[in-house]
């Protein structure tokens, strides 16, 4: 694993935040899309609610997404993420996941393009993978899925969250805030890293496991026509 150091900041006026990585604090501010189980969207909110498991349990649930980056070997791009995170710090999960913001380009729904977009920018964010290195039809939408899921007494996830897969060789970068560490893993290394993860109570994020029981070994074993397999109509309840 490439590991990456990162240094703790405190504080914020928010009780719900007090104690947090301030830059992480800051990312709560971020408006996300509020969908209904549909994925139409109805309206904005900020980060810090839609994850408060209080407003989740009362039904509260908004769009993201799922990034599965492989490089020419056909390796997938795993991280660790952050410490620093509020919600399921440390935890193993797929190269990038995060929400499309409620602002006009991501917005978009034509041919997920408001997602992609959305991709592109947090990608560059977490890994430092430059836009062109990921251009926007490079990003194949497979398909979606809604889950519920706590990371702790106070927050969790609630999303209607979009796969998309991409063949690239790119430059990686990682922010420390965002990444605790990363590498490139074949399915046999994968395969073994969730064993062991399992054995020695590792955390893996609940949304990358679910894609991974379902999913991904099917799709990654058509890497290289996995466009074939588009089902952008469906959303899977998890």
């Amino acid at each position: 694993m490439v590991t990456a150091e990162a240094t703790m900041t405190t504080s914020s006026g928010d009780d719900h935040l007090a104690g947090y990585d301030a830059e992480q604090v800051r990312l709560m501010e971020e408006v996300c899309i509020l969908v209904d189980e549909d994925d139409r969207a109805v309206g904005p909110e900020s980060k810090k609610n839609c994850h408060l498991m209080e407003n989740i349990n009362k039904g509260m649930l908004h769009r993201a997404f799922s990034v599965f980056l492989f490089n020419s070997k056909g390796e997938l791009l795993l991280q660790q993420r952050a410490d620093e995170k509020i919600t399921f710090p440390g935890h193993y999960t797929n190269t990038c996941c995060s929400h499309p913001l409620y602002i006009a380009g991501e917005l978009e729904e034509a041919g997920a393009v408001g997602v992609k977009r959305a991709a592109q920018r947090k990608l560059e964010q977490e890994l430092g993978i430059k836009p062109d290195e990921v251009p926007l039809d490079a990003f194949n939408y497979l398909t979606r899925i809604h889950y519920k899921a706590p990371s702790d007494g106070k927050w969790g996830e609630h999303e209607v969250d979009y796969i998309l897969f991409l063949q690239r060789d790119v430059n990686v970068n990682a922010n420390p805030n965002e990444v605790k560490s990363y590498r490139y893993l074949s399915q046999d290394e994968l395969k073994r890293l969730l064993s062991d993860a399992e054995a020695n109570g590792m955390p893996v994020t609940p949304w990358f496991k679910l894609i991974v029981e379902t999913f991904l070994y099917k799709w990654w074993d058509q890497l290289s026509t996995v466009a074939s397999l588009s089902d952008p109509a469906t959303i899977h309840r998890l």
